[in-house]
C-alpha cells in the first residue's frame, strides 16, 4: 500500500489529471472512429469527415498525454 507524503500538486503548479484523459481520449478516439465509419457506410460524408477530424484530435491528444507521462518519469498505471 502506498504512503502518500502530502498532496499532488499546488496552487501555482496543479497536478494534471493525465490517467483520466488518457481513458477519456482513448473512449473518444474509438467511438469517433467506429462513428465515422458507419456514418461514411451511409452515405452521411459531412458527418463522418467531422468525425473523424474528432478520432484525428483524440489520437493527438493520446500522444500529448503519454508524452507528458513520460517526462513525469517513474512508473505509469492507470490506478495511481
Amino acid at each position: 500500500m502506498p504512503r502518500w507524503t502530502g498532496p499532488r500538486g499546488s496552487f501555482d503548479h496543479p497536478a494534471s489529471a493525465l490517467n483520466l484523459r488518457l481513458v477519456l481520449a482513448g473512449f473518444g478516439l474509438v467511438f469517433c472512429a467506429v462513428a465515422a465509419i458507419l456514418t461514411a457506410i451511409a452515405g452521411w460524408t459531412v458527418f463522418a469527415v467531422i468525425l473523424g477530424v474528432a478520432a484525428v484530435v483524440a489520437l493527438i491528444d493520446i500522444f500529448v498525454i503519454l508524452r507528458r507521462r513520460a517526462q513525469r518519469g517513474g512508473k505509469h498505471s492507470l490506478f495511481e
